[in-house]
């Protein structure tokens, strides 16, 4: 029968009679297809997919939350690997829906494309336009349990795969627990009493291994950033995500009552140029889409669609971009039309004022681009629109074109009202952000005119390098290594201890400026900041190129002391500002120069042997290593305050030869949260560093203190 149908073995033939009648078959129809395609629906079948499932649970709840009803919702990881979701809403309809025949409740967790949004009555503007995202969970569950609270009861429904039935379970729920799917017609069932008044939804599903791979896992500081970001934008909302996956539960409540403007503040790091400014607005455009008629028939309808557009913004001193857009409280981290006008009129509004302004600004025949009005800027874009079109269920891109010019007119108008305005603060902030979006055109310009000056300067060329480097021999930037070292004395002895081949030297007197405070001029009329940008060569700021860098290593070397330790950060706060590339890339490394030297007394005419410590409690170890092994030492135990008392034979062994020395790699894993510790540690704010460092003081030990 080879080439023709194969009939169903006697095993398929018993499991398709055994669990499947036309009712099943009605229900997974849909529900096989994303069961066969989950990539369609959730980008992935990995953590991404995964964490995208919740968020379509979440945003149904927000949805709820954003129409009035509700104003809390409770996110629970369960030790078991299930999640839960609890809102306060009205709870999903429990009635039986006369299309189907099924009650609200099935309808909306088996069938895709159904829903309340798509009516228009339940939800103006909400996030879930697709109707896909509790059916597509749904069919990606081993189980899922929905209860429902709702007219003074408590209404339950479980699920296997998409198929509704019921669960044997013996005391504890779960998902492998002996599993009945319903045979002639569903049962909503009615298992207790909902408190007067209470009303509400709770989800919990366990995500079906069959699909998603093995380690996908629920990521929990995805989960608090978009928990808090949506607390941003849906002011009164409170949001309480608990962990129970770790030994001690972590429960954390997000509630803000300043919108997005307070997002904006939370987002910004720099120091402010201008105050966060709201822009608000709306627009109409009409559009021709299918509408479901009370006959089942779909007909193509003109209709009239309001977008309401909500804008917060300021820029700061640095030269960093941090934007966030929404559709009706969904993320679009990949833009789309929305952001598109947003940008391309914040562009011509400003090019139009800075021709305004030309004589004032002295900008010559230069134009602005797009990047030098983004700098510095920090924005949070939010649109509520009805059936907004995405480019696919994973909802990263808003599509729906007339958005793009809605956008435009809002900020339009906006904008030219502030930089019109007689109000003397008004005035004063439309200045300041001339002046640097002009200065920072005039960087680019600069940049561009000097790059190729940037590059690895010739043997005729270094007398342009400042006269202080001791520069290598190689011109092979992988080999190459730049020790910015502390003072003149550490200089003289890393000079005999380097190799000159490919190990370069750039001395700095004692602790650089704070560029964190500091604007971009003081930092570059700063000689030491000044000369290490020089001597990179790869420029700074938003011009940084890591291809012109001259050196493949950037080795921070100071005195293993306090001092030492403030100087370092001085030193990463500028590369942070002013050349994080560098250290995105991996180029950055903090030498780890010994704390104690002990020398081991030998017996006889064996040479003493040497051993370098990096630490109080490595030191203390050797030693009763040492004394249980009956040797002696020299006593003082050397202790190094600063690389200028070790000789050079001592320095090159231990801090600069490739052989034996100990590097540590500075790492940015998340860009956010490093930028919040260096304005926490390096800002100008003092409260919340001096709030830091009492609520830190008791992990600090009193031993380790250089005293």
């Amino acid at each position: 029968m080879s080439g023709g149908l194969q009939p169903p073995t006697r095993i398929e033939s018993e499991i398709v009679t055994a669990e499947y009648s036309a009712h099943h078959l009605q229900v997974l129809e849909g529900l096989e297809a994303v069961r066969k395609r989950p990539g369609m629906y959730i980008g992935s079948n990995g953590s991404p997919g995964l964490m995208h499932c919740l968020w379509e649970i979440i945003d149904n709840s927000v949805d709820e939350a954003v129409a009035g009803n509700g104003s809390k919702i409770d996110i629970l990881l369960h030790a078991d690997g299930s999640v839960e979701v609890h809102d306060r809403g009205r709870g999903i309809p429990v009635d039986v829906e006369p299309r189907t025949g099924l009650t609200g409740v099935e309808v909306v967790f088996t069938k895709l494309h159904a829903g309340g949004k798509f009516g228009g009555g339940s939800y103006a503007a909400s996030g879930g336009l697709h109707g896909v995202g509790a059916s597509v969970v749904n069919a990606l569950s081993e189980r899922l349990d929905v209860e429902v609270d709702r007219g003074g009861k408590t209404y339950a429904m479980s699920f296997h795969r998409g198929e509704p039935g019921m669960f044997a379970d013996d005391g504890e729920k779960r998902p492998d627990a002996p599993f009945t799917p319903f045979r002639d017609k569903s049962e909503l069932r009615v298992v207790g009493k909902a408190p007067r008044g209470a009303s509400g939804t709770r989800i919990r599903y366990w995500a079906d291994r069959q699909i998603f791979t093995k380690d996908a896992a629920f990521q929990l500081g995805d989960l608090e950033t978009r928990a808090r970001q949506t607390a941003f934008l849906v002011p009164g909302l409170e949001i309480v995500v608990r962990d129970e996956r770790a030994e001690e539960p972590v429960e954390t409540t997000y509630h803000y009552d300043g919108g997005i403007s307070e997002f904006v503040d939370f987002l910004a790091s720099d120091p402010p140029v201008t105050d966060t400014w709201r822009i608000q607005g709306e627009g109409t455009f009409r559009e021709t889409v299918p509408v479901l008629q009370a006959d089942g028939h779909m007909v193509a309808t003109e209709v009239e669609r309001v977008c309401a557009v909500d804008i917060a913004l300021r820029w700061g001193t640095g030269y960093e971009t941090t934007t966030r857009s929404f559709v009706n409280i969904i993320s679009t981290p990949k833009g789309g039309t929305h952001q598109q006008g947003f940008e391309q009129e914040l562009l011509k509004v400003l090019r139009a004022q800075v021709d305004q302004n030309a004589r004032r600004l002295k900008v010559g025949n230069d134009k602005l681009e797009k990047d030098d009005v983004l700098a510095g800027l920090t924005a949070v874009l939010t649109v509520n629109v009805p059936e907004p079109q995405f480019e696919g269920q994973t909802k990263e891109v808003l599509g729906t074109p007339a958005v793009k010019q809605i956008v435009a007119q809002v900020v339009r108008k906006d904008l030219q009202a502030r930089f019109t305005s007689t109000r003397r603060d008004d005035k004063s902030q439309a200045t300041q952000l001339l002046d640097k979006i002009v200065a920072e055109m005039k960087a680019r310009v600069s940049a561009r005119a000097h790059k190729e000056t940037q590059r690895r300067k010739t043997a005729l060329e270094s007398s342009t390098l400042p006269t202080k480097l001791v520069d290598c021999r190689t011109n092979e930037v992988e080999r190459s290594e730049l020790f910015i070292v502390e003072g003149d004395s550490a200089l003289g002895t890393a000079k005999n201890a380097r190799n000159s081949e490919f190990q370069a030297l750039l001395p700095i007197r004692g602790k650089i400026l704070n560029v964190q405070k500091a604007s971009i001029g003081d930092m570059l009329s700063n000689t030491e900041c000044a000369s290490i940008i020089q001597v990179i060569g790869a420029g700074s700021g938003r011009s940084f190129d890591i291809d012109a860098a001259r050196y493949g290593k950037v080795i921070l070397m100071s005195d293993a002391d306090v001092d030492g330790a403030h100087i370092r950060t001085l030193l990463l706060t500028l590369f942070f500002r002013y050349m994080r590339p560098l250290i995105e890339h991996g180029r950055v490394f903090a030498a780890v120069p010994p704390l104690h030297r002990v020398v081991v007394m030998n017996p006889g005419s064996k040479p003493n042997e040497t051993i370098y410590t990096y630490s109080e409690q490595e030191m203390h170890a050797l030693l009763a290593k040492l004394r249980k092994a009956g040797k002696r030492w020299q006593e003082p135990i050397q202790r190094y305050k600063g690389l200028g008392e070790m000789d050079a034979e001592q320095l090159a062994n231990t801090t600069m030869d490739r052989s034996g020395r100990l590097l540590r790699r500075v790492r940015m894993e998340d860009a956010e949260a490093a930028g919040r510790v260096f304005e926490l540690l390096m800002g100008n704010e003092v409260a919340p560093r001096r709030e830091f460092i009492i609520d830190s003081s008791d992990r600090l030990s009193r031993e380790s203190i250089d005293a």
